[in-house]
């Protein structure tokens, strides 16, 4: 995963690096007569914003995703719902990515040790970062082909579903997206990249983009559509089109998810075809600017959830008033006896998710 700190010279100044020469590749040439002037590395004209931002993203959205964590952890096991089993899973992979890009990338990497790494060190990140990228982003995925199942062809998936089958597909997601994230060991580091991009630079830079974008939005944008005409057709037909809230909540995770990381794969595109980040200030911003709106993604499905479902809301206050319970129970006198309120097992009838 691209870091969003520039990179500087010990005495904290950029370091200069001259242009390619003229036997370099057209695209070299390129570059060159769009920015003649521009002959040291772009700076980081950001400076601490992103910094700032990261440091407040992980101090919030980490204990939030926690939250949420442990409120669909009870909701799966009360209800026993292949949706909250994947919701879960989609908030442990944000968990893991804002751990491991936010705080090990960005921070500690970028701001902390100011990418004084060794290599090796680095490249490994690398596969953990975009193993964790994948996870989440096709987690999302067999979330909704199981809302699109559902919906459209609802008796096949009641004969169909089943807990043990959505503990496999989560299973084989997050293997495989650990397999996904090993080619890209190999990933150049865009604030480093001086020269222009090697196939082997371009293909990751494509399988990036394919792997976390285009290839899951056009299943989001197929699935979702015929999810939309189904409930349309049931209104037509006179019956009521009924929304249910984990297809509302579909519908909002992958429409959010779409918006936060479009700049990020257009910066990208961008900097692989038409100007490096490299040299151009203005690509450099754009693409931390970009990498802050991606990660902003791992941070607001808290709130997409509370706004949607009243039973994930009642959840997260029962939650909070069980962590509360036992700060509460020690701070009082000795021989101070609280009784135990007995509460019904599960969730009250009618509510769903």
């Amino acid at each position: 995963m691209n870091k969003d700190l520039g990179v500087r010279g010990q005495d904290g100044q950029p370091r200069a690096t001259l242009l390619p020469t003229p036997n370099g590749s057209g695209l070299s040439q390129e570059l060159e007569s769009h920015w003649p002037g521009i002959q040291e590395m772009s700076p980081c004209v950001a400076g601490v914003i992103p910094v700032i931002y990261y440091s407040i993203l992980l101090g919030l959205g980490l204990p939030v995703n926690l939250l949420t964590t442990v409120a669909l952890a009870r909701l799966a096991a009360r209800t026993r719902k292949s949706s909250y089993y994947y919701l879960l899973a989609l908030t442990a992979s944000d968990v893991v990515t804002q751990v491991v890009i936010v705080f090990v990338g960005f921070l500690l990497q970028g701001a902390v040790l100011a990418r004084e790494v060794p290599q090796a060190v680095v490249r490994t990140a690398n596969i953990l970062q975009f193993a964790a990228n994948h996870a989440s982003v096709w987690i999302a995925v067999l979330l909704t082909v199981d809302r699109y199942s559902a919906v459209c062809h609802p008796l096949h998936h009641r004969a169909a579903s089943s807990l043990g089958r959505t503990r496999r597909a989560i299973a084989i997601v997050l293997g495989s997206a650990l397999l996904t994230g090993i080619p890209f060991y190999w990933w150049l580091d865009v604030w480093r990249d001086a020269d222009p991009p090697s196939t082997l630079d371009e293909v990751l830079k494509w399988a990036h983009c394919l792997t976390v974008y285009f290839i899951p939005c056009g299943v989001f944008l197929v699935a979702n559509s015929a999810i939309i005409c189904q409930l349309r057709r049931r209104g037509q037909s006179g019956l009521r089109p009924r929304v249910g809230k984990s297809t509302a909540i579909l519908l909002g995770v992958t429409t959010l998810f779409a918006l936060l990381w479009a700049p990020r794969i257009f910066v990208m595109l961008y900097h692989l075809y038409v100007a490096p980040v490299y040299r151009d200030w203005r690509v450099h911003l754009a693409l931390d600017v970009a990498n802050m709106a991606a990660m902003l993604n791992t941070a607001v499905n808290f709130g997409l959830y509370c706004f949607v479902s009243k039973t994930f809301r009642a959840t997260v206050r029962e939650v909070i008033r069980d962590a509360r319970l036992p700060c509460i129970l020690g701070s009082r006198p000795e021989g101070v006896v609280v009784e135990p309120v007995l509460k019904p097992p599960g969730l009250p009838k009618g509510s769903e998710m």
